[in-house]
């Protein structure tokens, strides 16, 4: 699997795992394989761009 796929398939499972609707049978494919670091890297991204999405948004709630 190159890497571009490992990346994209990280991405999937960190979203999937943001709205809290993941099959039980695909999140034990996500377990075997993908990296934990890099699980751990993109939900970290994640939820800096969901904060600043919340900030922009009260931002432009109170303007």
């Amino acid at each position: 699997m190159s890497s571009r796929s490992s990346l994209w398939q990280t991405f999937k499972a960190v979203g999937w795992g943001f709205f809290g609707v993941r099959k039980n049978s695909e999140y034990q494919k996500d377990i075997a394989r993908l990296s934990p670091l890099h699980i751990v890297a993109v939900g970290f991204v994640a939820v800096l761009l969901f904060i600043g999405v919340l900030i922009a948004l009260v931002k432009l709630a109170v303007a």
